[in-house]
C-alpha cells in the first residue's frame, strides 16, 4: 500500500487529488441552522488535506453522509461539513452542489493550486452504493474525470464495496492517506503484534452486531468485558431474568455457545454483576431525571429495563482493565446520552485512561461518547474513526477499501 508521503515526494503541485474522506458526521437540526454534533471525523482527515494543499495540490474532498436513497436530499447535504472543514483549515473551501454534474465540474475546474473543494454527498448518486458492477463502475468513471490522483482516507467507509471506495482507486494512481495508514498500523497491534494481557470491552445495543468479532476474540483476547444492551442477551443465556431489557432472544443459543467456548479456551468472560434499571426508556431530548434504581444483574424485575452497568460492575471492570497491556473498547456500557445512565461508559473510558497499556477506542458511539462526556481525546492511545470497519478488520474480513489501495 503506497502512502501519501510517497505521493508528496513525487510532487502534487497542480494535480487534482481526489480525497475519499469520511465526513459522515452526526447533525442536529436547529430552528434555523444545522449543527454538527461531533466533528471528530472532519478533524481526522485534516492532516491529509492540509499536507496536499500546502504542497500545491488542487484537493477534491468527497464523502457520504447518512443513508439517502440514491437521490439528493437536503437533510443529508455535506454543506455543513464543508463549512466546518473550511473553519478548521482556516481557508475558504468551495462546495459543489452535486457529485459529478455541472457544479462539481465547474467547482473543480475553478480550483487554483493549494485550494480545496468538497463535492456533494456521494450517496445522492445511486451509482455509489449500487450492487450492479456496471452502474457502480460508470459512476466511478465520472468521479475519475474530476481528478488525476486518488487518496483513500475515509477509514469509516473502507468496509463498503462502494464506487468511491472500491472502483475508483482502480482508475487512478492511488495512495493511502495519513488516517488510513495510521488506522491500519493500530489494528495490526490488535491482531498481529498483540502485547498481553489483551482485554476487550464490548458494549452497544445489539449482540448480533458483535457476534463475528466475539468469535475471533475468543481465540485472541485474554479477557472480554460485556456491557450495554448486548449484555442482557448474555445474562439471559446464563438463565437470568432480564425484564423488559433489550434482548435478542434468537441470539441466546449462539451466546450460550460462546460462553462455553470462552471457558474452554481460558478466556475470562466478565458480565455485569449489577445494573441500573427503570420502568421506561429515558427522554433523551429533555434529559429529565430518570430516577433509576440499582439491582443485582441476576435479579432484574420483570417490569424493569436495564439501562447501564451498576456501581459494583464499574469497579469490577476498572479492575479488569487495570493490568492490561492492550485494550480495545467498542460500544457504550449504557444509554450514555442521558446523565443518569452515563456513569458506566464514563467508568470504562476512565479505566482506559488509567491503564498503562496501549488503549484503542473503536470508533462509532464509543468515540462519540469520549468527546460528549468531556474526555481528552489525546490521552487515549488511539481513537478510531470507523467502528464498523474496525470490527470487520478484527473479524478477519477483507475490507474492500483497503484491498483496493493495496493493488
Amino acid at each position: 500500500m503506497k502512502t501519501i508521503d510517497e505521493l508528496l515526494a513525487e510532487g502534487v503541485a497542480g494535480k487534482r487529488v481526489f480525497v475519499r474522506a469520511d465526513l459522515n458526521v452526526p447533525l442536529e437540526n436547529g430552528t434555523a441552522t444545522v449543527k454538527i454534533a461531533d466533528d471528530g471525523r472532519i478533524r481526522a482527515v485534516l492532516p491529509t488535506v492540509k499536507a496536499l494543499a500546502e504542497a500545491g495540490a488542487r484537493v477534491v474532498v468527497a464523502s457520504h453522509l447518512g443513508r439517502p436513497k440514491g437521490a439528493p436530499d437536503p437533510a443529508f447535504s455535506l454543506a455543513p461539513a464543508a463549512a466546518r472543514l473550511g473553519e478548521l483549515l482556516g481557508a475558504d473551501v468551495a462546495f459543489a452542489t452535486d457529485t459529478v454534474g455541472e457544479s462539481a465540474t465547474a467547482t473543480v475546474a475553478g480550483l487554483a493550486d493549494g485550494q480545496v473543494a468538497v463535492i456533494e454527498n456521494l450517496r445522492f448518486n445511486a451509482g455509489e452504493t449500487s450492487k450492479d458492477d456496471a452502474e457502480r463502475g460508470a459512476f466511478a468513471d465520472q468521479l475519475a474525470a474530476l481528478a488525476d490522483v486518488y487518496v483513500g482516507d475515509g477509514f469509516g467507509a473502507v468496509h463498503r464495496g462502494h464506487a468511491s471506495v472500491l472502483d475508483l482507486p482502480a482508475k487512478l494512481p492511488h495512495y493511502a492517506g495519513y488516517l488510513i495508514a495510521g488506522e491500519v498500523a493500530v489494528l495490526k497491534k490488535l491482531t498481529d503484534e498483540v502485547r498481553r494481557p489483551y482485554v476487550v470491552a464490548l458494549g452497544g445495543a445489539k449482540v448480533s452486531d458483535k457476534l463475528a468479532v466475539i468469535d475471533q476474540l475468543l481465540g485472541k483476547a485474554d479477557r472480554l468485558l460485556i456491557g450495554g444492551g448486548m449484555a442482557y442477551t448474555f445474562l439471559k443465556a446464563k438463565g437470568h431474568e432480564v425484564g423488559i431489557s433489550l434482548l435478542q432472544e434468537d441470539q441466546v443459543p449462539a451466546v450460550k455457545e460462546y460462553i462455553e467456548r470462552a471457558e474452554k479456551n481460558g478466556v475470562e468472560l466478565v458480565l455485569p454483576v449489577d445494573v441500573l434499571v427503570a420502568g421506561e426508556f429515558p427522554d433523551l431530548k429533555t434529559k429529565a431525571p430518570a430516577n433509576p434504581t440499582t439491582v443485582a444483574a441476576d435479579a432484574i424485575p420483570a417490569d424493569q429495563e436495564g439501562l447501564d452497568i451498576g456501581p459494583e460492575t464499574r469497579k469490577l471492570y476498572a479492575s479488569k482493565l487495570a493490568d492490561a497491556a492492550t485494550v480495545f473498547w467498542n460500544g457504550p456500557m449504557g444509554v450514555f446520552e442521558h446523565p443518569d445512565y452515563a456513569e458506566g461508559t464514563k467508568a470504562v473510558a476512565q479505566a482506559l485512561l488509567d491503564s498503562p497499556g496501549f488503549t484503542v477506542v473503536g470508533g462509532g458511539d464509543s468515540a462519540a461518547a469520549v468527546r460528549i462526556l468531556g474526555f481528552d481525546e489525546n490521552a487515549f492511545g488511539h481513537i478510531s474513526t470507523g467502528g464498523g470497519a474496525s470490527l470487520e478488520y478484527l473479524e478477519g474480513k477483507t475490507l474492500p477499501g483497503l484491498a483496493a489501495l493495496e493493488d
